[in-house]
């Protein structure tokens, strides 16, 4: 794959071992590729300003919304699964 824009700058910065290992965990949650991408879409947000911080608060309040609709789900199966053993008892 053909890099539009090379990558030809460096900056280092020192991290605690926590700060690290929450960047770590975050990249997991949020699917990002490298600490790199995470630390570098951070930064763009930082530089960028609001656009960015919309875009991210939409994909949160769709992830919160499938959260509150998969615990619903999950309510009404289990509903489900307590009447069936009801019946089964009987």
């Amino acid at each position: 794959m053909t890099v539009l824009k090379p990558r030809s700058r460096l900056i280092s910065v020192r991290l605690s071992e926590d700060e690290y290992c929450a960047l770590r965990e975050m990249c997991s949650s949020t699917g990002a590729r490298s600490i790199s991408d995470i630390t570098r879409d951070a930064m763009r947000a930082l530089l960028g300003g609001s656009a960015r911080e919309q875009s991210l608060d939409g994909y949160m309040g769709q992830l919160r919304a499938q959260i509150v609709s998969l615990d619903e789900k999950i309510d009404r199966l289990a509903e489900r699964v307590a009447s069936s053993r009801i019946e089964a008892k009987e």
